[in-house]
């Protein structure tokens, strides 16, 4: 029997996800019985199953079945695939999902992430702001958890992301995060127009802010020291006389 198969049949009757080293001992496990197709593969090592693993995925994906074989954080399971989702929610009902993490969360968690590990302070002087209650946030959550301490007076402690940071990102391990060059050539497309985008606003783009209008040329009043026509008291419109003109 193919080993290949053997391990298909593990991952696809485990409730959970399994690593090769809890694969091998599955295998060094059925070794005791007296089978000996079973005891031929009781030597067998986690890393002499990597290939394997890595060689199922892609006859999965090459199938192009509703499923397919991913590797979680260091361990592998089936998962079904995104574009069924609307008809596994109709079967499963909708589950709650926790609150999403707010954005200073989220900036924090990026810098655990790729500068792990590192003290709360170091944290701090990268973002510039205290980070408390957002790394508190983080450990309730259980995306980040204390490492070990640092080489520095007063031995703080330092952080770093967990197993479940993987899986929350569909990580097989922090080699793939993303390298800073490729986020740099990340497009980020600028929104048409702003919802509440109106001259005068301090929401609007100073280079969309429209023109100011100028007031429209209001004629000037004669001052008080301005000269009056001739034969004019100064200051005073002429009068009309009620008086007709003498023949």
């Amino acid at each position: 029997m193919e080993l290949k198969n053997i391990i298909e049949a593990l991952l696809f009757s485990s409730q959970k996800p399994l690593t090769p080293a809890e694969l091998a001992g599955v295998l060094a496990e059925a070794a005791k019985s007296e089978e000996p197709e079973a005891q031929s593969l009781a030597k067998t090592k986690g890393k002499d199953l990597e290939p394997i693993l890595d060689e199922l995925a892609s006859d999965h994906e090459a199938a192009g079945r509703s499923f397919r074989l991913v590797c979680v954080a260091g361990a592998w399971q089936f998962v079904t695939r995104p574009d069924y989702a609307v008809w596994l929610q109709a079967l499963m009902g909708e589950r709650a999902r926790p609150a999403k993490l707010s954005q200073p969360a989220l900036e924090t968690l990026t810098i655990v992430a790729y500068r792990q590990p590192l003290t709360r302070a170091e944290i701090e002087e990268i973002r510039g702001v205290s980070v408390d209650g957002v790394m508190q946030t983080l450990v309730e959550r259980g995306l980040v958890e204390q490492v070990g301490r640092a080489e520095a007076p007063g031995r703080p402690m330092t952080y770093g992301t967990t197993r479940l940071f993987l899986e929350c990102f569909g990580l097989r391990d922090l080699d793939e995060l993303p390298a800073a060059d490729e986020l740099r050539r990340l497009t980020v497309e600028k929104p048409a127009g702003l919802l509440t985008a109106d001259p005068g606003l301090a929401t609007t783009p100073p280079d969309e802010l429209a023109p100011e209008t100028p007031p429209e040329a209001v004629p000037e009043a004669p001052s008080e020291t301005e000269a009056a026509p001739p034969g004019e008291p100064d200051g005073e419109a002429p009068r009309a006389s009620s008086n007709p003109p003498e023949p």
